[in-house]
């Protein structure tokens, strides 16, 4: 496999991330788009890592899991709270939180 195919499955991903998080109004699967976009650039840094034969795009990669990681964590946090104070977690009804 050339890095050619890592880069052409990668823009794939992302694609499928953004469509779904442009497309999409739960913000659970918004959620899920934008960890998909991650892992999407996670795979081009991990391409180009093997295709160097650096060591850079490997720990960038692991950089980038530990922030999904904690914004998952949070994210999650604040859809739990949204639902509990309004039983819904409709996108645009959360814009209405506006001050």
């Amino acid at each position: 496999m050339t890095v050619h195919h890592f880069i052409i499955l990668s823009a794939i991903l992302f694609s499928i991330g953004a469509v779904g998080v442009l497309l999409r109004r739960n913000p659970l699967i918004m959620f899920m788009s934008i960890e998909l976009m991650l892992n999407a650039v996670n795979l081009a840094f991990v391409g180009f890592s093997r295709f160097l034969q650096l060591v850079d795009g490997q720990v960038f990669v692991f950089l980038i899991l530990t922030v999904a990681a904690a914004e998952v964590a949070v994210g999650l946090a604040i859809i739990v709270a949204i639902f509990r104070a309004r039983d819904s977690v409709d996108v645009d009804e959360v814009s209405d939180l506006k001050g």
